[in-house]
């Protein structure tokens, strides 16, 4: 495997990202909905396997794709955390 054939052109990546810009606004509202039922544990890594087959989808890598898979599951523990802050805050 040639040197070139590993890292996409810029052009290819900015292709990339506008694909995945453009899809996860709609993919975090879905994923979020999914995350905060009772079977939260089961669905968050379903979540994690969705997200990472979209960026898989969109023509990343397999390090591409894990690293914004471990970013945006760290969002989402963000998420949770500030969640189940608030909720302790109403009662």
């Amino acid at each position: 495997m040639s040197e070139h054939d590993r890292m996409p052109d810029p052009e290819k990546i900015k292709e990339i990202l506008d694909v995945v810009a453009e899809k996860i606004p709609g993919l975090l509202k879905e994923l979020s909905s999914l995350l905060y039922g009772p079977e939260s544990a089961k669905k968050y890594a379903q979540a994690a396997a969705i997200f990472y087959k979209e960026l898989k989808a969109a023509g990343m890598t397999d390090e591409q794709a894990y690293e914004l898979t471990q970013q945006y599951l760290s969002t989402l523990n963000i998420g949770k955390m500030i969640g189940r802050f608030s909720d302790h805050n109403h009662h």
